[in-house]
């Protein structure tokens, strides 16, 4: 048995490790945290000074088992987990779990999967650092107590299943408000006058100095313009310098990948640890801004290589924030001179984005010649203005430009003509567009990220799961808008001849935009009201920063974790005793034939409208689910009524009756005991009985084409072809076929082994026996 046992958290690391290490040592994969704090209650005993109860999972025992037989046949035990306070935290667990000795004991980390580094750090061992671990103790079970005490205060008093979290519920607060922000916003139109002027062949096209504020302004204008001689006022050449960006931390790799390649956050991180185990970068969760010296010299050759001296331009950046650790370095390539990857598509994106980032921040300054030519008229006293922009030197330019966040308009950013003081122009055209203030816009993903980043919530291990969990809760959702057309003036001086028309635009048009559900609303504002200490941005920041204080030893984890227990948990008790329900309910109007008051409110399975209360009324009230598209705070009267026209009667087929309506799960239809969703396309209010028989029938076919075995005698067991290939399901279960099985070909009796073989989250599954009919007269097994 090899002398030394390297433990890493992921197979993949452990695959490119070991391709580095010698005969004398086998690096295996812990998959991640090996225990965590017990599923069974708190799992965290307060009256102990708040003391973690750690159990190893079900599906870890197998693999502690192997770890435990190769740690005591071994030498030496190297842990070698991620350098930051999760990986410093799973290196201590399994310190505790395997019962490993300190001196047979060591700790390694590395930047970088490289030989060099893994080397350097094989000579450099080190214990593992408690306060690193002590601080990621504090976050675990801080995020415990939150989760455990908050998420039953939601179910009593909002709805049941709800959780909530200490940086979620703030993530999501701050979407919240953006969407109150822009439902409140008053838009006001303006007008935007731009001239296109020709001196010669050449032409040149500027933007007024002013915007004006109606429509007979504007005229006005244009009127003044028609005897107006126009000629350059005046031209202003400047040099001006353009730096390159820093190379990556975890939260600027995300907005670039939203930003240039469509990468949601998930998307990127998951990319980047494949990246990051292949060897092919450097440790992905960071944010820090700094490089080493390796590094420095290691870009200054490739670019003294492929592209000359004159860009070359080292540079050591410096992190703003406090709290980032300069040890650890940016993202960035393990090997310069590979300008690009042989691997999957997402990953050859994301190594070459980060390579050209990184080889940039060591480039010359680009320099730009900047031109400013002012366009006037004797009597009038507004002028025109074109910008323009020469590149005298690319410098870093060559190999990549920073994107922008910002969805403003740009300013027009040309190359101008060689103009002079004085020289008069002819004016071609002079156009004025009314045009509409806009509200902030809604944030995606890479915004969102940027925003907590600024605020200080979270860390670069927090940011993705955040993001990710707020959604999966459906407290968020990424909202598909249509927009809605809005007219607009349009006007133009041509010649001596002024035309006004009005033209039309789609405006409101939304993507990927994430917005708030009502139950994310509804839970925001509850939490507001009775925890606003948790969901104060300042406090979410100064948690951080205590954190950072542990991980250095300058506070101890369990006294933080005591000072903020006992106000929090007084505000839980008294939340339960003395709150009121929150429903976000809101009244409407009242129906215009019986004179009911009509609600909308969040139920048990979601938003709907309340037409009549038995309480006031004494007859049983109507209730009805709101469409996937509306909102409690946005639906009018009038569409909450059209709601109770459903479900609608459409017809028969095969004489069973075929009806439109709209449940937990959207608009369907349904026949007999069939339920059949509807397409994005289709209204449950529109929608015609030839359309519901043709979806109907694809059902049919989908179902059919969908099974490829059935066993009469245990009609539970079915293998069936699924969107990445056959599968088993039995009862409300799914199991993977093993690789090369051929499912048709299948018995009953191997059906229920693969079951049998492979464990559920609750352990091995017992599988299903056979269903038999009983023998004659015989009673029936009991089973």
């Amino acid at each position: 048995m090899a002398k030394n046992l390297v433990i890493v958290e992921s197979p993949a690391k452990a695959k490119t490790i070991e391709g580095y290490l010698g005969k004398d040592f086998v690096v295996k994969s812990s998959f991640g945290h090996v225990r965590d704090l017990s599923s069974k209650g708190l799992a965290i005993d307060i009256e102990n000074n708040f003391q973690p109860q750690y159990e190893v999972s079900a599906d870890k025992k197998a693999i502690v088992s192997e770890l435990k037989k190769l740690a005591k046949e071994a030498e030496v035990v190297w842990l070698a987990t991620d350098e930051d306070r999760e990986g410093e935290a799973i290196s201590w667990h399994l310190y505790e779990t395997l019962g490993l000795e300190k001196k047979v004991t060591k700790r390694i980390t590395f930047n970088e999967i490289t030989k060099t580094a893994i080397l350097s750090a094989i000579e450099k061992p080190r214990e593992i650092n408690v306060k690193l671990v002590n601080a990621q103790q504090a976050r675990r079970v801080l995020d415990r107590i939150v989760g455990f005490e908050l998420s039953p205060v939601l179910w009593k008093k909002v709805r049941p299943s709800l959780s909530a979290g200490r940086v979620q519920s703030v993530a999501v607060r701050l979407i919240v408000e953006r969407e109150k922000e822009i439902l409140a916003f008053k838009s006001e139109s303006y007008y935007r006058v731009q001239g296109t002027f020709t001196k010669g062949k050449d032409k040149l096209q500027a933007d007024l100095n002013t915007q004006f504020s109606s429509k007979e302004e504007t005229n006005a204008f244009l009127e003044r313009c028609k005897s107006a001689d126009f000629k350059v006022t005046d031209v202003q050449q400047k040099p001006a310098t353009k730096t390159p960006a820093s190379p990556f931390t975890t939260s600027t790799l995300q907005q670039e990948a939203s930003l240039k390649l469509g990468f949601s956050v998930t998307r990127t991180m998951s990319v980047a640890q494949r990246l990051y185990e292949a060897g092919k970068i450097t440790y992905m969760r960071t944010d820090s801004v700094n490089l080493s010296q390796t590094a420095l010299d290691g870009a200054k050759s490739e670019i003294l290589r492929a592209y000359g001296e004159q860009y070359s331009k080292p540079t050591k950046y410096q992190t703003k924030n406090a709290s980032a650790q300069e040890a650890h370095e940016a993202i960035r390539p393990t090997d310069f001179s590979a300008h690009s990857i042989n691997a999957e598509s997402d990953e050859v994106k994301l190594y070459e984005l980060i390579w050209k980032r990184s080889i940039a921040s060591q480039m010359s300054h680009a320099q730009l010649e900047r031109t400013t030519v002012k366009i006037g008229a004797s009597g009038l006293g507004e002028y025109f203005q074109a910008k323009g922009e020469v590149i005298k030197f690319d410098g870093f330019l060559k190999v990549y430009l920073e994107s922008s966040l910002d969805d403003e308009e740009e300013e027009n950013s040309e190359i101008l003509p060689d103009v002079k003081t004085g020289d008069n122009l002819d004016r071609q055209l002079i156009k004025a567009t009314q045009r509409f203030t806009r509200a902030a816009a809604r944030y995606v993903e890479a915004s969102l990220v940027k925003k907590l980043e600024e605020l200080g919530i979270g860390r670069p291990s927090t940011y993705a799961p955040t993001i990710s969990t707020i959604q999966k809760r459906g407290y968020v959702e990424k909202m598909e808008r249509e927009g809605e057309v809005r007219e607009y003036d349009y006007l133009e001086l041509k010649n001596d001849n002024i035309t006004t028309e009005t033209r039309s635009e789609t405006t409101g048009k939304d993507k990927n935009k994430l917005s708030p559900t009502d139950i994310g609303i509804v839970v925001t504002e509850f939490l507001m009201e009775h925890f606003d200490r948790i969901l104060d941005y300042h406090f979410t920041a100064k948690v951080e920063e205590q954190f950072d204080e542990i991980a250095q030893g300058l506070t101890e984890w369990t006294k933080m974790i005591h000072d903020f227990y006992g106000p929090f948990h007084h505000s839980v008790e008294d939340t339960l005793e003395h709150s009121e329900r929150a429903t976000g309910e809101r009244e409407l109007g009242h129906h215009p034939v019986s004179g009911k008051k009509i609600i909308v409110r969040i139920g048990r399975f979601g938003p709907m409208v309340q037409i009549g209360d038995e309480r006031e009324d004494g007859e049983k009230a109507q209730f009805a689910s709101l469409r996937k598209e509306q909102s409690i705070n946005s639906i009018t009267l009038e569409e909450a009524l059209e709601l109770f026209k459903l479900p609608r009667a459409l017809g028969e087929f095969e004489e069973l009756e075929v009806r439109a309506n709209v449940g937990r799960f959207g608009p369907y239809v349904q026949h007999g005991k069939s339920f059949i969703s509807l397409k994005k396309e289709d209204d449950p209010m529109t929608v015609t009985l030839d359309r519901a028989i043709e979806l109907i029938q694809e059902k049919r076919l989908e179902d059919a084409n969908r099974l490829i075995k059935s066993f009469p005698e245990n009609p539970d067991v079915q293998l069936l072809n699924g969107r990445y290939g056959a599968y088993l399901k039995i009862g409300k279960d799914n199991f993977k076929l093993p690789k090369g099985t051929e499912a048709a070909n299948l018995t009953l009796e191997e059906c229920l082994q693969i079951a049998e073989s492979q464990p559920t989250s609750k352990g091995k599954r017992k599988a299903p026996a056979a269903k038999k009919a009983p023998a004659k007269k015989a009673a029936p097994k009991k089973k």
